[in-house]
């Protein structure tokens, strides 16, 4: 007798998101769709959706007034009309499994369908100072994680470090925690054609001969990207050819960020202005490019759940400079050095240390190369189904 394939929703809400959840959501939905295993799955989106979607995947839309990414942004807020729509659509499809791939997008259900959480971090819960600009936003964000967890059969998250967090900051027992990973898309490559690399450099106005240092990622304050600035002029007086490209939208549509101190400070500085680029956000085939044209990636976040930019950066064969701190010396091991995120000066002494070794800085390309290996997109998939099958069988046995 064949086997009924296992029903799971998914809140397909974040899938046009530029964020590192969202590229989490649309990977990890195509990898899931590319397996061939007894699950069906179903997106739900909050409006009907114009990009290409995996084949063999069903899509439902609660046609919605305004998207996700129109009203969860900044200090803004969904309605409770949005809200509404999208727990009734999920509730009428009557799905086994539902799953949310970042408890940014949570709305209840309310049903007793079993529900899979990904929670990627725990940053809000740590400094919500740095990641709210109004009470009211942080009082709305604590209201959703606590509804949240209220209905999730098993949470899931993406590194060892933030599972530990989960039994910290939201009472999850560790065996309601299941573990997936992240991946870096193929494109992300060594390419072994120096013209290229150039030709990046000079896009960004960088000077052919520079060491560059590349950040990638957002500009939410816990990126920490104001000490790393801080650390560049003493970067730059021990090494004259160092330089910054900044790669990420300055837009200011995104969350609440501070682009305008961070531009202040470079602006103000002349020494600055010639060696950081602000890049704003560029195509992930530019961005190979540009990384295979650079030194290391810099990683200054002060708290991270995974870190897929360090991974992506691997994958060219980028060492990374990183923060000692939560999810990123178990991601990035030894493909990379670590500093104290709070001092600019440790920030400044590792960079410097690094370009000024070559020995190291071929080293740490290899063991990038190596690590970049172990994480995969299928392997994410697999994880993730295990824990579907976990939610569903917890939830059948009562």
């Amino acid at each position: 007798m064949a086997v009924k394939p296992l029903h799971v929703g998914i809140d397909a809400t974040t899938w046009s998101n530029d964020r590192g959840f969202g590229r989490f959501t649309r990977e990890l939905i195509q990898a899931l769709a590319a397996r061939n295993t007894d699950f069906r799955y179903t997106l739900l989106f909050d409006r009907t959706p114009t990009e290409a979607l995996p084949e063999g995947v069903g899509c439902i839309s609660a046609s919605t007034k305004r998207l996700l990414g129109e009203s969860a942004v900044g200090d803004g807020s969904r309605s409770a009309s949005y809200l509404w729509r999208l727990g009734s659509a999920a509730r009428k499809a009557r799905f086994d499994v539902f799953f949310f791939p970042a408890v940014y997008s949570y709305f209840p259900i309310l049903t007793r369908t079993p529900c899979v959480v990904c929670y990627h971090d725990t940053t809000a819960e740590r400094m919500p100072e740095l990641l709210f600009p109004t009470r009211l936003n942080r009082w709305l964000w604590k209201a959703k994680t606590a509804l949240a967890r209220a209905q999730t059969a098993r949470a899931m998250t993406v590194s060892q470090s933030s599972a530990n967090d989960l039994e910290q900051f939201l009472g999850f027992p560790r065996s309601r925690i299941d573990l997936v990973t992240e991946a870096a898309d193929p494109i992300f490559r060594v390419i072994d054609d120096p013209a290229i690399a150039l030709q990046a450099k000079q896009r960004y106005s960088i000077p052919a001969t520079a060491d560059v240092l590349v950040y990638v990622g957002g500009f939410n304050r816990h990126k920490n990207i104001l000490n790393l600035l801080k650390a560049m002029p003493e970067v730059i007086a021990r090494r004259p050819n160092a330089h910054l490209a900044v790669v990420g939208s300055t837009s200011g549509k995104g969350f609440w960020d501070n682009v305008a101190e961070l531009r202040h400070l470079v602006e103000s500085d002349p020494l600055l202005r010639q060696h950081i680029h602000f890049t704003d956000r560029i195509e992930d085939g530019d961005l190979v490019e540009l990384l295979n044209g650079a030194a290391a990636l810099v990683f200054p976040s002060l708290w991270e759940g995974f870190g897929l930019p360090a991974v992506e950066a691997m994958s060219c064969g980028l060492p990374v400079l990183a923060s000692n701190r939560s999810s990123l010396p178990e991601v990035i091991a030894d493909a990379g050095m670590f500093f104290e995120p709070d001092s600019p000066a440790s920030i400044a002494e590792c960079i410097a240390r690094f370009l000024g070794d070559d020995s190291l800085r071929h080293a740490l390309s290899g063991n990038a190369l190596r690590r970049a290996k172990a994480f995969s997109w299928d392997r994410a998939a697999q994880l993730a189904e295990v824990c579907f099958r976990k939610c569903h069988e917890q939830a059948t046995q009562g």
